[in-house]
Parts: C-alpha cells; sequence; structure tokens
C-alpha cells in the first residue's frame, strides 16, 4: 500500500539534492517511490492505482490547481508541498481543510521529513477504514489465545491434517483468524447493536443516506424477511409486487398474511415494464380489497426497485402517493443509488422522510458492490420501534455471525466513501455507456446481422432513460410519463428473431444458444431471456471484461454465419447427447429452437400469461401449512389446470412467479400453462435447453411435474 508519487523539480540543483535524499530515507522506511512525467500522468496513475498513499510535489511548479485536482479524485490522500524561503502560500482557510502538509528544500532534514510523512500515511490508513472492520484488524493483530467458539481456532486446526492445511493455504491465515466468536467483547455485538457493530451501523447509515441501517449476513432473502416480520402484523393485508423475489412469497409462507398484488406490465421481450401508476391508486386498491376474502386496507407495501431488467422507479412519486403506512423497497440489485445524480429520486433511501410513513430499503451489498457473497443491508427512513424491529432482526440472524462477511459489508459502504466513491460508480456507468456504444458501432459495420441492444435511440449523455410514450424502443404499451426509468449499468442484448413489439423474423437466434457459447468460453451471463441476455456492469468489470463479451459475441457471429457443426463450437452441449447433436450445425439448431418457439406463438403467450393471474384459493401460509401437514400430491403439470398449487412456481426464465402457493390456474388463466408447456417443449426436443423451474421436478422421463393440495 505504501506507494509514493513524486513529481519532482525539474533541473533546479538546489531543490533535486533534499529530494535524492528524501527518496533514500522513504525506502529505508519501506516506501516505494514512483515518478511520474507530467501532471497528466500523475491524476491519471492516481485514479487507477488506490494503493498510492500520498503525493509529493513541487509547490512553486504546481501549486493548489494540482491538489484541487487530487482532491476531486480522493480528499483524504496526504500532499505533501515543497517550499522554499520565497514560496508565497497563498491558501484559504476552507483549502487548509485538505491533507495538505508543507516542508522546506534543506539539506539534512529528510530522516525527519520521511517519519512525518510515516506518521501521516497511518493517519490516512486509519482514516479510510471503517470502524468495525479496524476493531477487527487489531483483534486479528493482537493474536489472543481464545477458548471459545470457532473450533478450528484461527486456523490451527486446519494445519494438523493434510486435507485442513490445502483449506488453510487456499484461504489464507487472516481469513480465518477473523473468523471470530460472537464471545470476543472488543468486536461489541451484531445482535445487541453494541461497539463497534453499532458504529459500522451509523457509519453505514451515513452513506447511504438512511437514518438508521442494519447488516444482514444471510443475504437480502434474509433482510426481505425481517422488514416483513416486523411491518406487517399476522393477520394483515399487504400490497406485493408480482414481479416479487421468492424470498417475499417464503416470508407469505412464514406470516398469516393476505397478499394484494401489485401486477407490473412487460413487452413481448418478458421485460419488465414495472407497476403502472394506476395501480397505486386508492380506487385501484380499494378494488383488490373488495375482491379478496379477510383482505382489509393494507398496512404495508413491497415493491421492486429496480426491476430485473434495469428499470427503476419514480420512487418520489410513490412514496408521496401509495396510502399505506409503510413502504419496503426490494432493492437488492442497485446497492449504487446514493452515489450518482443520474439516480437522485429513484431510490428508496432518496430525499427527505415522508411524515407519518416509515421507508425501507433493502440492498444486496454482493451483487453489484465489492462486499461477500450474502452481504445484505437493511436501510430505514421514518419512526419506527426498534426493539420490535430487533425482534424480527434476531429471530433471522444467526448467533454465531460470519466477522469477515460483516466487515465487507462495512468495507463495500467504505469504498463508495467521498469523492473516491462517486468516481467508482461514475466509471462504472461509463464503462456501460462505452459498452453500448461499441455494440452500436459493431451492427453498424457488420456484414449482414449483428447483435441489437435494448435502450433510446440517444444514448450520448449517461442518464437513467425514461420509458416515454410514444417512444418505440421500449415496447411497453402505454407507459407512464416520469414513472420508469433504465439505468444504463443495466445491459440488455438483443439476439435476431422477435423485436420488443412480438414481431417474429423467419429466422431468428434464440438468446439461450448463445449464452452457452458464451458460458462455454468463461462468459456467464446474469439472466437469459427468449430472445435477450443481461449483463451487469458493477463496479468489479472492467475493460478487459468487457471487451470479453464484445470479443465473444463477434466469435459467434462468426461460427453462426460459417454454419459450423454443433460439436465444434460448443462441446459441452454437444456431451450432453453426441448421438442427437452428432452431424447437426449451429444454424440447424437454432432455426429448430426458434421455429418451435414461433409454433407456439410465444410473444402473445408470454403477454397472456402475466395479463390473468392464478385464482388465489388459500393464502400462501394457509397452503404451506397443508404442504407441513402432508395434505398434498404429485400431478403431471400438464394437469395443473383446476388444481391448487402447493408450491411457488417459478421459471428462469424469466425469473417472475407464475404461480403462487394456494393458487389455481384457471380456464381464464390457461395461458400461464400453456407458457409453462411451452418451456419445457424446448427442453423435450432439444437435449441440454431445459428450463429451471422453481416449484416443478424433472423427471427421469423428461416430465415435469408438481405439488398440489389433495382432492377431497
Amino acid at each position: 500500500m505504501n506507494i509514493i508519487a513524486t513529481m519532482g523539480p525539474h533541473g533546479v540543483f538546489y531543490k533535486d539534492e533534499p529530494i535524492r535524499e528524501l527518496h533514500d530515507a522513504l525506502q529505508q522506511q519501506g516506501f516505494q517511490l514512483i515518478y511520474p512525467q507530467n501532471r497528466t500522468d500523475l491524476i491519471k496513475l492516481i485514479e487507477h492505482n488506490p494503493r498510492i498513499c500520498g503525493v509529493v510535489f513541487d509547490w512553486d511548479e504546481y501549486t493548489l490547481d494540482l491538489c484541487s485536482e487530487i482532491n476531486q479524485l480522493n480528499e483524504y490522500l496526504p500532499l505533501y508541498a515543497f517550499i522554499n524561503t520565497h514560496s508565497t502560500m497563498d491558501v484559504s482557510a476552507n483549502e487548509m481543510r485538505m491533507a495538505l502538509w508543507f516542508f522546506e528544500y534543506a539539506l539534512g532534514i529528510s530522516q525527519e521529513i520521511a517519519t512525518r510523512i510515516s506518521q501521516y500515511t497511518r493517519e490516512y490508513l486509519d482514516n479510510i477504514i471503517p470502524p468495525f472492520t479496524k476493531a477487527l484488524f487489531t483483534y486479528v493483530k493482537e493474536g489472543k489465545y481464545t477458548f471459545c467458539t470457532p473450533g478450528h481456532m484461527g486456523g490451527t486446526a486446519y494445519q494438523k491434517s493434510p486435507v485442513g492445511c490445502l483449506f488453510y493455504d487456499f484461504f489464507g491465515g487472516n481469513t480465518l483468524k477473523a473468523d471470530v466468536s460472537i464471545s470476543v467483547t472488543e468486536l461489541g455485538s451484531l445482535l445487541d447493536h453494541t461497539g463497534p457493530h453499532l458504529e459500522a451501523e451509523e457509519y453505514i447509515a451515513r452513506t447511504f443516506g438512511a437514518e438508521q441501517s442494519y447488516m444482514v449476513t444471510n443475504g437480502t432473502s434474509t433482510s426481505n424477511k425481517i422488514v416483513g416480520m416486523y411491518a406487517a402484523p399476522a393477520g394483515s393485508t399487504v400490497l406485493v409486487d408480482r414481479n416479487c423475489h421468492k424470498s417475499l412469497t417464503h416470508l407469505l409462507m412464514m406470516s398469516d398474511l393476505i397478499p394484494l398484488w401489485l401486477k407490473p406490465t412487460r413487452n413481448a421481450l418478458g421485460i419488465l415494464g414495472g407497476i403502472p401508476k394506476h395501480e397505486f391508486g386508492r380506487q385501484a386498491i380499494a378494488d383488490k380489497v373488495a375482491a379478496t376474502p379477510r383482505a382489509s386496507w393494507p398496512v404495508h407495501a413491497v415493491i421492486t426497485n429496480s426491476t430485473y431488467d434495469g428499470l427503476l422507479y419514480n420512487t418520489g412519486w410513490i412514496k408521496q402517493t401509495l396510502d399505506v403506512p409503510s413502504i419496503h423497497f426490494d432493492s437488492a440489485w442497485v446497492p449504487y443509488t446514493n452515489f450518482h445524480p443520474i439516480y437522485q429520486g429513484k431510490s428508496g433511501m432518496s430525499g427527505e422522510r415522508i411524515p407519518g410513513k416509515v421507508i425501507y430499503e433493502t440492498q444486496s451489498t454482493h451483487k453489484m458492490l465489492a462486499a461477500l457473497s450474502q452481504a445484505s443491508l437493511i436501510h430505514i427512513k421514518g419512526d419506527y420501534d426498534e426493539d420490535a424491529f430487533n425482534e424480527a432482526y434476531m429471530m433471522h440472524t444467526s448467533t454465531s455471525p460470519s466477522y469477515p462477511l460483516v466487515a465487507s459489508i462495512e468495507i463495500a459502504a467504505a469504498m463508495l466513501h467521498g469523492n473516491a466513491g462517486k468516481r467508482l460508480i461514475n466509471r462504472s456507468v461509463e464503462r456501460a455507456q462505452h459498452f453500448r456504444k461499441e455494440v452500436q458501432r459493431l451492427r453498424d459495420e457488420s456484414d449482414g446481422w449483428f447483435f441489437d441492444i435494448w435502450q433510446p435511440e440517444d444514448i450520448e449523455e449517461a442518464d437513467c432513460w425514461p420509458v416515454t410514450p410514444g417512444e418505440a424502443w421500449h415496447g411497453f404499451v402505454d407507459p407512464d410519463t416520469d414513472h420508469m426509468f433504465l439505468d444504463p449499468v443495466k445491459v440488455t442484448i438483443l439476439t435476431p428473431g422477435m423485436d420488443q413489439h412480438g414481431s417474429m423474423s423467419d429466422e431468428g437466434i434464440p438468446a439461450s444458444l448463445v449464452a452457452k457459447f458464451l458460458d462455454e468460453r468463461g462468459i456467464v451471463v446474469e439472466k437469459t431471456g427468449p430472445y435477450n441476455l443481461l449483463f451487469l456492469f458493477s463496479i468489479g468489470i472492467d475493460k478487459t471484461r468487457a471487451l470479453s463479451v464484445l470479443r465473444g459475441l463477434t466469435e459467434f457471429k462468426r461460427a453462426y454465419d460459417l454454419n459450423l457443426r454443433v460439436r465444434n463450437v460448443l462441446p459441452d452441449l454437444y456431451a450432453e447427447d453426441p448421438d442427437f447433436y452428432r452431424n447437426m450445425r449451429i444454424q440447424t439448431l437454432a432455426q429448430g429452437i426458434h421455429q418451435l418457439i414461433r409454433q407456439h406463438n410465444f410473444a402473445d403467450l408470454m403477454l397472456r400469461a402475466f395479463d390473468v393471474l392464478p385464482e388465489m384459493k388459500m393464502t400462501p401460509h394457509q397452503m404451506y401449512q397443508q404442504q407441513v401437514k402432508g395434505n398434498v400430491e404429485t400431478v403431471e403439470i400438464s394437469q395443473l389446470i383446476g388444481r391448487v398449487s402447493a408450491s411457488m412456481i417459478l421459471p428462469y426464465p424469466p425469473g417472475v412467479p407464475l404461480v403462487m402457493p394456494g393458487e389455481m390456474i384457471t380456464e381464464e388463466s390457461r395461458a400461464v400453462l400453456d407458457f409453462l408447456l411451452m418451456l419445457c417443449d424446448v427442453g423435450e426436443h432439444y437435449p441440454g435447453f431445459e428450463t429451471d423451474i422453481h416449484g416443478a421436478k424433472l423427471g427421469e422421463d423428461g416430465v415435469y411435474r408438481v405439488r398440489v393440495l389433495k382432492q377431497n
């Protein structure tokens, strides 16, 4: 970490010699010194090398302008200006708040200056490390002997076994030493919110614009349940986005709640357009209450923001309009919205508190930020009962939490702190923007076909682009004005075969085929639709990864245009069924799946499948009670009409629940079953293209089966 960038004077002897002495003294202190060629080189170096811990420069040559420029990148980075007796010290009181120190050019004092720089470097590192992580680092360095859990004792136990040594060597000593017991009092308590844990929560709340934040070590699936268990008492009614994560369905199965579904729109590609404005109105909610047994006016609402495909709501309008005491924005996929101006007004924590309402926002810190898997946050703005909420928190939180996981949550927040954090998110937006333009360029330059991209025509300015009425690009029918916005870092690539309005071409390339091609080249797609692929440009995506996707797409085009054999292009797919794919070529495979989709009239089926919801015969809670009592049986998926589903049925793609526990598909909602059968049909005809359907089991006979309520 100890790298000093030095902008020494140019050819001035009385300045050169003290800098040479300082160079030697700093090296003795363990610093590595590098010498940028010029001012531009220095700025680029700081921007791309976060291990730099200080800058030495000549004040007369670079003055305060350089300090201000560096400050925009990292306001905490120590700056060391060298002056002489004639230097002008024109620094205002506000500018003196910078981490700026002055030294005079003189011989024989380099050791003293190096000692001071070492001190300021330690202060810098101490300043950027957040409270819990600092306490954990300190504890590990102290190397105390403990006689409590965990049993591996900082990794010692692993080193008593050959296979344990392999594990220890792979993960490293500090990782295991940081895996400590909740009995370590100096680290405070995650469950009681004391000590460094409390300091971490306060630090995170300030960073994310919340009034209170909670760290959750079981993922946002658990965060969603914690919020729901507190905000919605048993027997109450809740508004739930039909495009909800399955963890919210599990909440409904755990707690006796009556759900009223907020139904989102979608286009023919299966891309979700969000819940239209009229669904949030009092009359629409009153109609849902009147049509639902045992329902009363809802006490809580859950909205998925953003949608899986990257559409964000105007959350300010929803918070002002929706007449419920508490609103929960499930923002698992967008933990970065507080750190770039384009997201203003599009997140749960945006703006001031709303009188009489509590706003919750849950975020998967690990999905798009730099935290370990299962890292999650709950943010709250508004008045709530902290003791009652903490009971719900403790219901779902382990009494043996992973402290490395807790530290990773806090570090993810610290990385976004200040100017450096804003720059990190800005770079992610810029990289996604550049990638989008490169796909456009390749499409314009390609002979014949190439991939398209789902976005407005004009993307010159990085922004959250509005889904505006009258524009053709999005494919939604009559969208609301100033309601939904496309996040630039969620990039959807379109394959040939069908447009966003549902018009199908004679020939096409299903996206699942492209996804398999990319996967065999080390590129994993986040979500695959019928003719679309979703790529997430998180802060960890660099130019190398972005270029690999572009290369993969161009390589697929080349392989497809040459009509290469499946066994040569997709060896893993070929291995699924060598006899079936032995002589098949890639164009034959693509057109075979495409024609099968056309036969099922996919575009119309997609829209109808989500148009009429199945009929709720029991709440999810009531149905789960029937399950645990054993009052269920298994039937083939084709026999679902008229039967009450015991489980949530959720196909990937599109990753949205089609049937909830306790719901029954009727003749009116038959399109739901037809859509499921179409997905099954593709997998039945083409080995390796089976659809993953949560709530259904694929038997060895190739038939999907589901659990339903027993008939009396």
